[in-house]
């Protein structure tokens, strides 16, 4: 049997007057009027080269595009040639710009959801919006692409079977610090955000906390400086003053090593030192016992010894 031939696309928006337009390689091609319904889009991280056709074409053709910053996202409409509206939406502004989005679908629009870089959703405030979409009986409608989560991953050539997305770390010390021992009793790889302004810092704490786990330093992903760095933590902290902190960081820490899971010593140290600032000495005990793979009575012991020293210091001052 002959195969059917494939259908021409239009070469301009006067054949179909629902349709609009954008541009690839300097073409023209038409985008029908998208679906109603709100349409999660993926788009580039770094390289603006990473979309995707679908993603193009419903960019092109929805009522409004909703992004966390106009102008980025207008850096990717201008160069594909795509007139959309874009309106703002983020998480200072979710709670007045979310009632207004689902009105506009009640009405039968289209509205495309676009973070600043890869997958909506992903350490960004979107989910609210789509589970009222979803509660409003709206469609809606997922496409993938960029991430920088599962970029990261692939380059870091680290265990992916089982991996842990922690997004940021908490900016203060003694809160980073809280965060990390627990995310140290977690048996998979760990994938984490940064600013390029705590990176150092992070790297240290990490150091200290996770010990010699391999890991990978994985900075402007997709541009034109991207820098991968691959190292054991405690490498990638003593050399972390000699990177560079402009851009955006992807930290991948693989999983911790099966037959070295107990907390060194001067981990344990300094996580008590921490927890014992903030609780008292049974609950830092019973948090220290989760996290260390260390006996209770031994944990106690340090425990009491540590606070003793804490409030002989004080006394002193």
């Amino acid at each position: 049997m002959r195969a059917k031939a494939a259908p021409t696309i239009p070469s301009t928006a006067e054949s179909e007057p629902e349709a609009r337009a954008f541009l690839v390689a300097g073409q023209k091609l038409i985008a029908p009027r998208a679906a109603p319904g709100l349409h999660l889009v993926a788009t580039p991280i770094g390289n603006l080269g990473d979309i995707t056709l679908r993603a193009l074409e419903t960019l092109a053709g929805v009522d409004v595009i909703a992004c966390e910053d106009t102008r980025i996202t207008h850096r990717l409409t201008e160069r594909y040639g795509i007139s959309a509206q874009l309106k703002p939406y983020h998480e200072h502004n979710a709670a007045q710009a979310r009632p207004k989005i689902l009105e506009k679908l009640a009405q039968g629009g289209s509205v495309a959801l676009v973070s600043d870089a890869g997958t909506p959703l992903i350490s960004d405030p979107g989910y609210k919006l789509v589970r009222e979409a979803y509660d409003a009986g709206h469609d809606v409608v997922a496409l993938p692409g960029a991430s920088a989560v599962l970029a990261a991953l692939a380059l870091a050539a680290l265990p992916t079977d089982r991996f842990f997305f922690d997004g940021f770390l908490p900016a203060k010390q003694g809160a980073r610090r809280s965060r990390l021992s627990e995310l140290a009793a977690i048996d998979a790889t760990l994938v984490l955000f940064e600013a390029g302004s705590r990176i150092h810092n992070s790297l240290r704490d990490l150091a200290e906390v996770l010990g010699e786990r391999e890991a990978a330093i994985c900075r402007e992903l997709t541009k034109l400086h991207q820098e991968v760095r691959r190292a054991p933590l405690t490498t990638l902290a003593e050399t972390a003053e000699t990177l560079e902190t402009r851009g955006e960081f992807v930290v991948v820490i693989g999983p911790p090593d099966p037959g070295a899971r107990m907390m060194t010593q001067d981990a344990l140290d300094t996580w008590l030192r921490d927890a014992l600032q903030r609780d008292s000495v049974k609950d830092a005990v019973a948090q220290a016992v989760d996290i260390s793979g260390r006996p209770r009575r031994e944990i106690y012991a340090r425990a009491l010894e540590l606070a003793r020293q804490r409030e002989a210091d004080d006394g002193q001052d």
